[in-house]
């Protein structure tokens, strides 16, 4: 990272702005031009030169480019600090560029509000079939509760929630992951997601989107992988199990969430659904052959369709809470 072009980068309003503006949330480039009042052309060469200069980074969302503030590296950590600070500053001790960082988060507010408007959207269209799903098996919030005591008895640390789907488990453990990677291949349902997690600092959260069969990430990149409700969708569910392990530390662990076996043959159609359902016994040897060791499973009966919890851990010893880390950025090959 060049001191000199971060200086440079930084010598522009403009800049200035956009720099402010991702410390508090990813944004689309076009959603940045809103706020900015300016062109996507002319916004997209702003960008160009922050992304040059290790300021801020970019990936691509189907036909979307969303950006973040940069993490850096862990050398470049402490001066992306240092600057988000001198930012801050600068707000507080210069009037002018306090009202014109005041004025952006108005417009940024506005964006909050588009994207929960286009949640809710989905939501409307869609919450009848999933009413529908969750009357046949066990409430969300027993679920949830049993899942987090599960995963309870050792640091979460680095999160990757496969199938994220809205964005559910990922907001569930936010509090208690070093930083969480909200991971789905529908488009659509990434939108809904980052609606749901825009009010974390984007420091600990980032949505990537993405094959469960092809994790753009490097190995060993996360101690928590969860697979929540997910694996149904599979044809082949041990190559994203693969992948899970792939990607997981020594030590680390996998949790998993499906249903056991059942006869719904409704659900394939209606939801995609291309297993119905897991015995304990196939769920041990998929997660052996993936390389993590199986617990004994957790059951939660009193639905039609019952739901199961299987964790595993990877062989080797947990990382301890203190050790250091790779933050995700760093991770993503």
């Amino acid at each position: 990272m060049s001191i000199d072009a971060i200086f440079k980068a930084l010598a522009d309003p403009t800049r200035l702005r956009i720099a402010r503006l991702l410390s508090a949330m990813e944004l689309a480039v076009g959603e940045l031009a809103q706020v900015l009042g300016q062109s996507q052309p002319r916004v997209s060469r702003h960008v160009g030169i922050l992304c040059d200069a290790g300021l801020a980074e970019r990936h691509r969302e189907g036909s979307w480019v969303f950006l973040r503030a940069a993490s850096g590296g862990e050398n470049a950590t402490p001066i992306l600090a240092a600057l988000d600070r001198l930012l801050a500053i600068a707000e507080r001790e210069n009037p002018e560029f306090a009202a014109i960082c005041a004025d952006d988060r108005r417009k940024l507010a506005a964006i909050r509000d588009a994207r929960e408007t286009n949640a809710e959207d989905y939501f409307a269209r869609h919450a009848g079939e999933w009413d529908d799903l969750r009357a046949l098996h066990t409430p969300d919030d027993q679920v949830e509760e049993h899942l987090a005591k599960a995963l309870g008895d050792a640091p979460m640390g680095a999160v990757l929630d496969i199938g994220t789907g809205t964005g559910r488990m990922a907001e569930l453990f936010a509090s208690e992951a070093e930083h969480i990677v909200a991971f789905d291949k529908n488009l659509e349902m990434l939108r809904v997601a980052r609606a749901k997690l825009q009010h974390l600092p984007t420091a600990q959260i980032e949505l990537v989107q993405g094959d469960f069969a092809d994790l753009p990430f490097a190995a060993g990149s996360f101690d928590t992988v969860l697979l929540h409700q997910v694996l149904h969708f599979a044809q082949d569910p041990i190559l994203p199990l693969a992948e899970a392990a792939r990607v997981t530390r020594s030590g680390g662990r996998i949790a998993i969430v499906d249903f056991a076996p059942h006869d719904r043959e409704e659900l394939r159609d209606r939801f995609q659904h291309a297993r119905l359902g897991f015995s304990d016994r196939q769920m041990r040897e998929l997660v052996k052959s993936a390389g993590f060791v199986p617990t004994d499973p957790i059951t939660l009966e009193g639905a039609e369709l019952v739901v199961k919890i299987w964790i595993g851990r990877r062989a080797g010893p947990a990382r301890d809470a203190a050790t250091p880390r790779k933050t995700a950025k760093e991770a993503i090959s």
